[in-house]
């Protein structure tokens, strides 16, 4: 749903207002938001005096960032999406926002309206296949499909023949075998024999596209989340004092907190790295595969090392790390983890020849 914001403003140099009001306008047109009421005689019912000036401001669903404005969505730009995710990473959020982000990226890219709510995609895994019968009707199982219980739609990537197909139906009625992540998110398993869609459409995506762009999400969801437990580690070591100080004056805190720290920054950019991969029609694969090697890595390490930092209190429940950790190994693990994106480079590399490695390597650089 949209988000609604509401300011109280007053002006004390018109002057400096007047450039305020030019800057203020063009920030607000570039996240797709929409001045509903500025200025105007207000009625004051209880509380403060009234202000000066109120204005509200509507801001389309983060949502429907990649999708246009005449299908429903905010026509945000590839980083805008990205940007979110992260945010979402960093703070885990416990809802299909990626999911939803994947969803409407795919509809998109069939010329599909988006329907208001939470969605999610599928199938998940390169080898899924759910085929489109000539009466209109789906058929296939997809596993693993993220939040489907919660969702109100799903996106699906079907073939008839070899017509690749975006299909958009509802997941009322749908038989959904619920199972769960790592993290304890809902990871289900979602029939879809003899449903029909309520829209098909044309598209060129095939799965391994998908495959890509989902990893290229749960990088930047894996990012967030290693900054979090960055931020966590360094000011727990700030608090937690043995031996009469605080565990952070220990050299060997100190070298582990630096490691963290080029891990998290290393994500990060790799992160960066398959995001801009994606700005275009198609989504680079040795981007993606790169860059899902390398914060694979680094999620693996820096979550033990945040662990190691924290001690026994990190492994409680009641404390708040693992809301990070384990969605940092859930998240590495899907649309391929580093072992299966090490392979494709390798074969990649391969291909090409010895002579070709280090043109390959140095490419855009």
């Amino acid at each position: 749903m949209p988000a609604y914001v509401l300011g109280e403003l007053y002006v004390t140099d018109t002057a400096q207002f007047d450039t305020y009001r030019t800057q203020g306008a063009a920030s607000i047109a570039q996240y797709g938001g929409r001045m509903l009421a500025a200025g105007g005689n207000a009625e004051l019912l209880d509380g403060n005096p009234v202000p000066e000036l109120s204005i509200i401001i509507e801001f389309p669903d983060a949502a429907a960032a990649w999708v246009p404005e005449d299908l429903g969505g905010a026509g945000a730009a590839m980083a805008d999406g990205f940007a979110v995710l992260r945010a979402a990473g960093r703070f885990a959020v416990p809802a299909p926002l990626a999911e939803t982000l994947m969803a409407g990226w795919l509809l998109a890219r069939a010329r599909i309206g988006v329907p208001a709510g939470p969605m999610t995609i599928a199938p998940v895994h390169a080898d899924g296949h759910i085929a489109l019968g000539a009466d209109g009707r789906l058929g296939g199982r997809a596993r693993r499909v993220p939040f489907a219980r919660n969702a109100g739609h799903i996106a699906v990537l079907a073939h008839r023949g070899n017509e690749r197909m975006v299909a958009l139906l509802s997941t009322k009625g749908l038989p959904i075998s619920q199972d769960k992540s790592l993290a304890g998110e809902p990871r289900d398993a979602v029939s879809f024999d003899g449903v029909t869609p309520e829209t098909i459409k044309p598209t060129d995506v095939d799965e391994d596209m998908i495959q890509r762009f989902g990893a290229a999400v749960r990088l930047q969801q894996m990012a967030g989340a290693l900054e979090k437990i960055l931020d966590q580690s360094v000011q727990w070591a700030l608090d937690r004092e043995q031996f009469g100080r605080p565990i952070a004056k220990f050299q060997a805190v100190q070298h582990n907190l630096a490691t963290l720290a080029g891990e998290v920054a290393a994500a990060g950019a790799a992160a960066d790295l398959a995001a801009e991969a994606c700005a275009g029609e198609e989504i680079g694969i040795a981007e993606v595969a790169v860059a899902k090697v390398r914060a694979g890595e680094a999620a693996g390490a820096g979550a033990a090392i945040a662990h190691q930092v924290h001690g026994a209190m990190g492994f409680t429940y009641e404390h708040s790390l693992h809301h990070a950790t384990r969605r940092l190994w859930a998240w590495r693990e899907e649309f391929g983890n580093e072992a299966v994106w090490a392979r494709r480079l390798g074969r990649m590399v391969a291909a090409q020849g010895a002579d070709q490695l280090w043109p390959f390597i140095t490419q855009d650089s």
